[in-house]
């Protein structure tokens, strides 16, 4: 029964990734291109989002769902490892046209090639995985 709480939860952000058009490679190619506010808007309303969510939780010392408080820890500041993931994460974006989350999406709408991307990603964190010791953390 506690799974379908989550399956509900990401087919109503699979909707509305998929109606306000987040999913769909003109709109991000229109991004990438600087032709469009569309997803710059989107991604705003998200940071935005997640800005208020975290002094929520912050101010008011929520808890989990198994109630135990929730810890932010704070990132440090300025540091190359954000610039290269951002750089890697950005680059395989524009290069395939989907972020990590409406790969799902996609694949759930018929776009059987985003198969391939999904591989991709699965192969990009397991190489992860076999590096993650060796990288600057």
């Amino acid at each position: 029964m506690n799974v379908l709480k989550y399956l509900f939860v990401g087919f109503v952000f699979g909707i509305v990734l998929t109606k306000s058009e987040a999913v769909s490679w003109y709109r991000i190619y229109e991004m990438f291109q600087f032709q469009s506010f569309h997803m710059y808007g989107i991604i705003a309303v998200a940071i935005l989002t997640g800005i208020i969510g975290i002094q929520i939780i912050k101010r008011n010392n929520l808890k989990d769902i198994k109630g135990q408080p929730i810890e932010i820890i704070d990132k440090e500041v300025g540091s190359s490892r954000y610039w290269i993931g951002g750089l890697f994460f950005g680059l395989g974006w524009a290069l395939v046209g989907s972020c990590p989350g409406p790969i799902f999406i996609l694949l759930g709408a018929g776009f059987w090639s985003v198969f391939l991307v999904l591989l991709g990603a699965l192969l990009g964190t397991f190489i992860y995985g076999l590096l993650k010791d060796k990288l600057p953390h």
